[in-house]
Parts: C-alpha cells; structure tokens; sequence
C-alpha cells in the first residue's frame, strides 16, 4: 500500500516523514507482536517435547544397541540426533515419526544426546528446538573381572587351570579318546582364590579299561582343593589296581549281557561294581579323613563332591560303570540315536542348595542308600560319556530337570565341538577344551571342569 492510498482510506493527508514515521512504527510493533506469539507458541510446544516419555536405556559396550523413537506429534514436523557418532550409534530412519538407534557402543561412560526437531509455524532462518537425553554405556562386565594369580606359598597350591588329553592310539577295538579341561572360576580368580576343583582320566593300555574322575571343592570349605586332589586321585588309583585283574568280573559282564538280566546276574555284576568302583569312593573318603586328621582338621574343611566312572569296550558293545555324590553331571550321549542316559542324578541333600560331599559319613552309613548312588549300562556305542562340574552343568542346563532333555545336551554338545574339534588323535582339543571353559554366563563364574570320552 503505498502513501496515496494510506491517505485515501484515512481521508487525510500525510507528510513524507509522517507517512516513514507510521509506517517504521506499526512495523516494529507488528514485529514485536510476531515475535512474541512466535516464542509463545514456541515455548508450549517445547514443554509438549519435554514431557514426551521417549526412553534411552543404558547400553553395554560391545553388546549391539537397539532403541525406536516414536514421536507422532502434530507439532512435531522434523527431528534428528546429534551426538550418537561419539557412542558409535546412529539414527536410522524409518520415516519422519520413528527413527532406530543402532549400534554397538565401544567406550563406557555417560554421554549427551541431543534432539532437533522443527515444529508447527517454524521458518527457515528460526533456530529448531532441542531436547538433551543423557545415555550412560556401562562396561562390558567380562573386562571388570580380575584375574589374579593364586599365590604359590600357600598350603596345597594347584594351578588356576589344568588339561589333559589321553590318545588311545590307532587301536581298533578302542577308538575313543579322553579330553578333559579344568578352569578357575572368575569368581575365585577376581579374589586370587585357588581352584577348587579337580581331575583325573586314564587309559590302561595293558587291561583297556577308561577310568574317570571329576570333583568339585566346596567353595565354604577352608581346603577343599586338596579333599577334590585326593578324592580324585585315589579313587582313580584304586580302580586302576583293582581292574588289573578284572578277568571274573568282565565275564559277568559277559553273561549279563548274553543271558540278560536276571537277579544273580545282576548281583554279580553289583557286587563287582561296589568292590571297584563304591570302595574307590570309600578309598578316597577315608583318605581325605586321613588328611584332615594329620593336620588336626575337621574333614568337613576337605568337602568335595565325586563323580567317577570306568569303562571299556567289548565285542558286544561298551560296559559303563559309574559313582556320583553331589552335583554336577555325569551322562552318555548319542548324538545319532538322540539319546542319553544319566548315570546317577545330582543332589542337593534334604535342602534346598545344601550340596552332599564325599567326605559326609552318612554317604556311607546306609549301605541301600550307597548302592544307589552306584549304575551301570551297556550299549553298543554312544557319541561321549561326560563328567562335569556344576561349573558347566549349572548355566549351560539352567534346571535340574533340563538334565533329562536331549535337546539340551545336543546343544551342549554343538556349542562344544563348535570350538573344539573333538576327532581322533587331536591333542590340541585339550586347549581348544580350556578355552570353551571360559564361556560367559552372567551370575555363574564357578571353576568349571569337563572331562568327555568320545
């Protein structure tokens, strides 16, 4: 509107000057006036924005983050990040109402993201608006562990890991190798505590017989480490000695297996078992309390569960005998025929969490009692005879009663040969086997030990 039709429509008549100055003021205060409904509108819109619920929960280094952003509003006309290059993350958008934040976070710490958004009556030469959310990465919890070596001045030192790989050769009528591994769990390495746990396996190239032994220190008690060492190695021991002259009772095997079962074959058979295998158990308790009384001790400061198991193969198949108390497990698995069969069960005792050891007097006080704790099968092949701790058994089957799933020892069995190459005459499995040991699984850092015929 120029100064002729301005004085038209007032009917008056204006000077140049008067007609600047009119129109310098009534823009100012139109201007004033923008300004301030523009910042109103601008301020309702961001305390909307600030109210918003949009989480951003922590993230762990090394671990992939993943985080949708919604925001559907119709004041809300454009949004981004800024700030997720420093987490290594990034914005991927989806369309203009939801965006993923994605990455994986390689440093820890508490960082600021910051939300640009336009809004409803925005223009270009405006400032956006923003919102700051703060992302803390936590560490990854694996680098927080200490690993810190058992002192060698201590009584009954043991190393913080230990292998041992048994090569049965090229002999056909064997075929099946030994690997075993035993770790320190994080728990006892974060405070320079000793392993507890412990192990013995041998072949006996003269008798062919395979003998078996894992045990677990209790973590409450002072010298368990020893109570697992001696329980281990007498017990093999005695059955070693004892399967030397095997001749009776490898022909009661034989006729087990040809007549079947009958309550004198079975006797035979049972009696024979507990002569090598159960007074193997005794052997060892009665060690252990022969230790503990040599240095004053209550046997109980010696606790430690045993599983141990012998076997050999025959014409007919392969004959397995086995002893358990505690927890853990001890099992024969076949991969092809999707079977397995435990050779005793874990027990916990009369209440919850309250492990039994090898080194309880009632273990052996109550001969029916003891018997049970003693099995045996026969089969023609199997993929692995395995003994573990509750180091192993605990995370990788969660339930006891997972125990009697093929499917879960199938999957035990694939995370296991996915790293160890379980094939004939491979020394190298006995460190591929350490490794896999050091698998994480949050709240279980126990030793773990694992001992597999297969």
């Amino acid at each position: 509107m120029n100064k002729e039709q301005f004085e038209h429509i007032l009917g008056i008549q204006l000077t140049n000057e008067m007609y600047d100055s009119f129109i310098d003021y009534t823009l100012k205060l139109m201007w004033e006036q923008y300004k301030e409904n523009y910042m109103k509108q601008e301020i309702l819109i961001s305390n909307k924005v600030n109210d918003m619920n949009i989480p951003f929960p922590n993230g762990t280094v090394g671990k992939e983050y993943k985080n949708t952003i919604v925001i559907q509003d119709e004041d809300v006309t454009d949004f981004w990040f800024e700030g997720l290059d420093s987490i290594n993350l990034k914005d991927k958008i989806d369309d203009d109402t939801h965006h993923l934040i994605t990455g994986i976070p390689e440093i820890a710490g508490t960082y600021d993201v910051k939300l640009c958004y336009k809004y409803k009556g925005w223009v270009n030469g405006m400032p956006t608006l923003e919102r700051i959310f703060h992302i803390s990465i936590n560490p990854d919890p694996k680098t927080l562990w200490q690993n810190i070596p058992t002192s060698k001045d201590i009584e009954y030192y043991k190393e913080d890991s230990a292998i041992n790989y048994v090569c049965v050769g090229d002999d056909i009528d064997v075929q099946k190798d030994i690997v075993v591994a035993s770790q320190r769990g994080r728990s006892h390495a974060n405070k320079g505590i000793p392993r507890d746990d412990d192990f013995r396996v041998e072949f006996c190239k003269e008798t062919k017989w395979y003998v078996m032994a894992v045990a677990d220190g209790a973590g409450s008690a002072k010298y368990s480490r020893k109570g697992s060492r001696v329980a281990c190695n007498v017990a093999v021991e005695h059955c070693l000695t004892k399967l030397k002259d095997s001749e009776d009772f490898e022909e009661y095997i034989k006729i087990f297996k040809n007549e079947g079962e009958t309550p004198e074959n079975r006797k035979w058979v049972g009696d024979n078992i507990y002569d090598i295998v159960g007074n193997a158990a005794l052997k060892a308790h009665k060690s252990i309390a022969d230790e503990a009384t040599s240095k004053g001790r209550n046997i109980k400061e010696y606790a430690t569960t045993l599983l141990l198991a012998i076997c050999k193969k025959f014409d007919f198949g392969w004959f397995v005998a086995s002893f358990w108390v505690g927890d853990g497990a001890l099992c024969l698995y076949d991969k092809n025929r999707q079977y397995i069969k435990l050779l005793g069960q874990p027990d916990g005792g009369e209440f919850a969490g309250q492990t039994r050891f090898l080194t309880m007097k009632e273990i052996f006080s109550d001969p029916k009692s003891f018997y049970q704790r003693l099995r045996f099968s026969i089969e023609d092949d199997f993929t692995s005879l395995m003994l573990m701790t509750d180091g192993v058994s605990d995370p990788k089957f969660g339930a006891e009663a997972n125990l009697n799933k093929v499917k879960v020892w199938d999957n035990l069995w694939n995370d296991i040969t996915s790293e160890v190459d379980l094939t004939d005459n491979n020394a190298q499995s006995a460190n591929q086997l350490l490794k896999w040991l050091d698998f994480w699984a949050e709240g279980e850092h126990d030793d773990r030990t694992i001992a597999i015929l297969y």
